[in-house]
């Protein structure tokens, strides 16, 4: 018969237990030692234990040991385990982070609209939040230049059942831009934006595969200078294909750009006077 052998580790040096996370398919994770990071393509059974292997966004696939605490998700250490075969499917998620409602029709488009500066915003825009603006009903246009603001608005003629929000790029004090804003906000007409000179800046650098977004002297068209910069072609649509490509979900976007659209698209659908 074995005796009881107490554990002597002091409790400071004890390490902290962390949770067992199903690696199920399609979870995100990245290993610890590695860095790497991917989405979880399936689990087997080795001679030396468990494995998962899982796939980056350039389709790369690799494979780790399950070991304990071996794994950060979302931030936070976890230790992975084999899913049970009868363990519920996670639920399935937008690329804003949004739980996917299966078979959602869109809804018909709302009185209201959101406004953005340029076509590149609203392509990253529906990137991320398009499947959730399709069920609110939602429709996102863009202006050719925030001048044109103060016109669209007169135009639209926003009221509580109609309400305008608008995204505009280098919103910061004393500019062009927020001088813009002031005049057009109001009750129903919400004016939020981002402290980057393009909505390219929005996108993490890291997503990008690039240290940092270059600076640009004053002067100069600034997408042409971070082409150049970064020693690509000076042609400026294929560059935003580029780093479009690069955005997967809500992850690959700066938190400043992340907290504007979602003001807004609370802002256009919340419900007015009458409750609808």
């Amino acid at each position: 018969m074995r005796s009881y052998q107490p554990d002597l580790t002091p409790p400071w040096k004890r390490s902290a237990p962390v949770p067992e996370v199903p690696a199920e398919p399609d979870l995100v994770v990245e290993e610890v030692s590695t860095g790497f990071c991917g989405a979880v393509i399936r689990c087997e059974k080795t001679a030396q234990g468990p494995t998962v292997t899982l796939e980056d966004r350039f389709g790369k696939h690799r494979v780790f040991p399950m070991e304990p605490r071996g794994f950060l998700l979302e931030g936070e250490v976890v230790t992975l385990v084999r899913p049970s075969a009868a363990a519920p499917a996670r639920p399935a998620r937008t690329a804003s982070g949004s739980i996917a409602v299966p078979g959602a029709r869109a809804r018909v488009a709302r009185a209201g609209r959101i406004y953005v500066e340029g076509r590149h915003d609203a392509e990253l825009v529906e990137r991320v939040w398009g499947d959730d603006l399709r069920i609110e009903g939602v429709v996102v246009e863009y202006l050719e230049g925030v001048d044109d603001l103060p016109a669209v608005v007169r135009e639209f003629s926003p009221g509580p059942d109609a309400r305008l929000g608008v995204l505009v790029d280098h919103l910061v004090p004393g500019s062009k831009e927020s001088r813009i804003a002031e005049q057009v906000s109001g009750p129903d007409v919400l004016v939020v934006g981002h402290p980057y000179i393009d909505v390219w800046e929005a996108v993490k650098p890291s997503s990008v595969g690039i240290p940092a977004w270059p600076v640009v002297p004053r002067g100069q068209d600034w997408k042409t200078g971070v082409c150049h910069a970064l020693g690509w072609p000076e042609n400026t649509g294929a560059a935003w294909q580029h780093i479009l490509s690069a955005v997967r979900s809500y992850r690959d976007l700066e938190p400043s750009l992340l907290g504007s659209v979602e003001h807004l698209i609370d802002f256009v659908t919340a419900p007015g006077p009458s409750g609808g």
